[in-house]
């Protein structure tokens, strides 16, 4: 029988998750995740709760499965997505990791993240921060992305929201 996650190998995978995004290592980046991942940016409600049902209520972003994950990657590399013209910079930090919760085949991560991210055809610069609550599950001897659920905490939004920028 397999162990649960530790601490480091959370922190490691989460990590190893952001740097992909901010090396544009989409494929790389896809294989973190499980095939029926649920990627998904809730809206606010109010300002003291975010929707709760993706299925049933306003979400800034939703996917279910990774071969939605994949198509968007392939957008944004491909240069079809003319929001993301050109491609920003980014560098996303992460603080506060902390495993709420794993037994032999699941974990649940939760932390905080500031992305950083710059336009060059616009020279300028936004800040996205807010958390993640990352479930994984294992898969083989991997451990995989199951569901990444991120609450954008400044959600007035003057650049794009986009799976690279959160």
């Amino acid at each position: 029988m397999s162990a649960p996650i530790t601490q480091a190998e959370a922190e490691a995978l989460l990590h190893r998750e952001a740097l992909y995004l901010d090396d544009r290592r989409w494929d790389d980046w896809l294989g973190l995740f499980t095939e029926d991942a649920v990627y998904w940016v809730p809206a606010w409600r109010s300002e003291d709760e975010t929707t709760q049902d993706p299925d049933r209520e306003l979400s800034l972003i939703y996917y279910r499965g990774r071969d939605y994950l994949r198509e968007r990657a392939w957008r944004i590399s491909s240069g079809l997505s003319i929001a993301s013209k050109p491609l920003p910079r980014t560098v996303h930090l992460l603080s506060g990791i902390l495993l709420d919760g794993a037994d032999e085949a699941s974990a649940t991560v939760r932390s905080n993240f500031a992305v950083h991210s710059f336009n060059s055809k616009r020279q300028s610069s936004t800040v996205f921060f807010g958390r993640y609550e990352h479930g994984l599950k294992r898969e083989g001897d991997a451990w995989r992305i199951a569901s990444k659920k991120i609450t954008l905490l400044n959600d007035y939004i003057q650049a794009v929201v986009d799976i690279y920028s959160i």
